[in-house]
């Protein structure tokens, strides 16, 4: 199996139905937590990846809040991941990340309320340092790729996830801006930290989708997207965009298979645990009381 995986966000499902992100079906996975959404193993060799759509396959029926975060980074660590890159298509609060180009976030800020959070329901697991919030060697294949493919690219910002499904208030977006947040959605909480935990590596290519509520003024235009938050000309930046993120992941999971074996804080996230005794080599049995130590 692939050691690369990918969680696609929005339009993922768009990108699957065209076939440009389609591969050898292996379906829901069951997890402690419920079945993961349908996994797909895409490509070959070293761009092999295993691919999940966070919304959905045949349009967005998931929203974000309701998706089960654990279920899928569980999956995708029982069929032997070792680093996530996800997309997201999150809105700019600074002015500087305009519709259509990247972002390869360096900082989270969680802003959500009802989501389980953690896989550690029982002891005192999963105290751990959140440094650095995404995997640099995983943000740099990511920063390469986009750069390959020619796109308007900014190599660091903060994400602020919040909870979903409605967008934000304008008196919200000026908060976020306040706490030095660039960009909110509502996807890469707690999905992150759900993978450090399973020390996995992750990192998050986010595409700016619009201005967020309030960054400049727009009309509410009924039966548009995003209800006129963005222009037509947005849209088709946006969309061109899109249409590149299979061949930036393809390239970027390539880079990171011919890297080798992992020596990232991320592999070594539950190492003191592991050291003190309190876990064992099983990372299926962390979840149970005593964390499966032996």
């Amino acid at each position: 199996m692939p050691k690369v995986a990918c969680i696609g966000g929005s339009l993922a499902y768009q990108l699957m139905t065209a076939g440009a992100m389609s591969g050898k079906g292996l379906g829901p996975q069951e997890t402690p937590f419920g079945p993961s959404a349908p996994v797909h193993e895409i490509g070959s060799g070293d761009e092999a990846l295993l691919f999940i759509s966070r919304h959905g396959e045949r349009g967005y029926h998931t929203s974000p809040t309701l998706v089960n975060y654990r279920a899928n980074i569980w999956a995708l660590k029982a069929l032997g991941a070792e680093r996530i890159l996800a997309w997201s298509g999150p809105g700019a609060i600074n002015k500087k990340m305009r519709p259509g180009s990247v972002v390869i976030v360096d900082d989270l800020v969680d802003e959500t309320c009802l989501r389980p959070r953690t896989f550690f329901e029982h002891g005192g697991l999963g105290f751990i340092r959140q440094w650095p919030t995404f995997c640099e060697d995983c943000r740099a294949a990511l920063l390469d790729a986009c750069n390959e493919a020619g796109l308007l690219v900014h190599a660091g910002g903060t994400y602020a996830c919040t909870e979903g499904p409605r967008m934000e208030t304008a008196a919200e977006i000026r908060k976020l801006g306040a706490c030095g947040c660039d960009l909110v959605g509502m996807t890469l909480a707690p999905e992150a930290f759900l993978a450090r935990e399973l020390e996995m590596c992750y990192a998050a290519l986010c595409y700016v989708s619009n201005l967020a509520e309030g960054v400049v003024r727009r009309d509410y235009q009924a039966g548009l997207r995003f209800e006129g938050l963005t222009n037509a000309g947005e849209d088709a930046a946006i969309k061109a965009t899109a249409d590149r993120l299979p061949d930036v992941i393809r390239s970027a999971a390539r880079a990171l298979s011919l890297r080798g074996k992992r020596d990232c804080p991320c592999s070594h996230a539950m190492s003191r645990y592991r050291r003190r005794g309190d876990i064992g080599d099983d990372w299926r049995q962390w979840i149970e009381p005593g964390g499966g130590a032996t």
